[in-house]
């Protein structure tokens, strides 16, 4: 048995989280899925997916509810909620800065999700989603994986799926799975996601930017190699301490490898991790990525 607060955590077109409490005094986070939303694929996606997980960088599932169109989700209750609200929190003093340890630390924890779902478990777990509204931060800002609703289940032995629909968010969405002409969807689908989410920690914005003055400050990527390029600040608006900027050129350097057009160009996660705790000077620079995924 659990209370549920009145105040509501997050919401979106698929229901609402609710932070509740169980009997023992603990907190959990309750996601009440809209009974409106389809067949409930969503629902089963979730629960077959992350039922088979166990990781620290994976949130963990208490319990579900399935009661005629009634679905509810209970999980462990991540105090410092999502990401996005840390790297996108221009104007919001109420909401401390992530430090350049802080990110590069989140941004290791998410990778090792990452490899976890795609070789550490019996069946690989394609998660479809990643961004930073989907990875929930503890106490300790220790960063977990959320919202399987996406999620597709693949074979370890299969190397690539087949999907009957574009799965994704716009701009985290790789390219293959709107255009299947560029290769086939698979583990690399979540690397591209990654990476653009890994670049937008670094720059302190959304990977597309439709206020922007100039057209090469639109698309981010673009933004970022350029000035990779150049040797200046990867951060628009601000400054990067000197002993900060290696993290910045490393993080953004691994981001560009994960975004790159063509699935075989990107690295595993397990290159990513090998990447973000290597040394800037071992690090190649990748090719400038196309503008190839949709941004509306």
């Amino acid at each position: 048995m659990f209370t549920v607060s009145p105040t509501i955590v997050s919401a979106n077109s698929f229901g609402g989280v609710y932070k509740g409490d169980i009997l023992n005094g603990c907190s959990v986070a309750i996601k009440i899925l809209n009974a409106s939303k389809g067949n409930g694929e969503d629902f089963i996606n979730e629960v077959a997916s992350i039922s088979r997980t166990s990781h620290v960088n994976v949130v963990q599932l208490l319990g579900f509810c399935l009661e005629g169109s009634n679905k509810t989700l209970i999980y462990e209750f991540m105090s410092n909620g999502s990401l996005d609200k840390f790297i996108y929190s221009k104007g919001l003093k109420a909401i401390p800065s992530l430090s350049w340890n802080n990110l590069w630390q989140i941004a290791k924890g998410i990778a090792e999700g990452l490899e976890y779902l795609h070789k550490g478990c019996n069946t690989r777990i394609l998660h479809f989603d990643i961004k930073p509204h989907n990875i929930l931060l503890d106490e300790n800002f220790c960063p977990k994986i959320s919202d399987f609703g996406l999620s597709k289940l693949c074979p370890m032995k299969e190397s690539t799926i087949f999907m009957s629909d574009q799965r994704g968010t716009m701009g985290y969405k790789a390219p293959e799975v709107w255009n299947i002409h560029l290769g086939g969807v698979s583990h690399k689908s979540d690397v591209y996601s990654y990476g653009m989410m890994l670049l937008e920690m670094v720059g302190g914005r959304k990977n597309i930017n439709a206020e922007a003055n100039h057209t090469s400050e639109i698309y981010f990527p673009h933004w970022a190699y350029n000035r990779l390029k150049q040797g200046g600040e990867l951060r628009p608006e601000g400054v990067v301490a000197t002993e900060e900027n290696e993290t910045a050129r490393r993080m953004t350097v691994v981001g560009l490898w994960c975004v790159q057009t063509i699935p075989k160009d990107r690295p595993t996660m397990s290159r990513v991790l090998d990447m973000l705790e290597g040394n800037m000077n071992s690090l190649e620079m990748p090719p400038k990525p196309d503008l190839s995924s949709p941004i509306s």
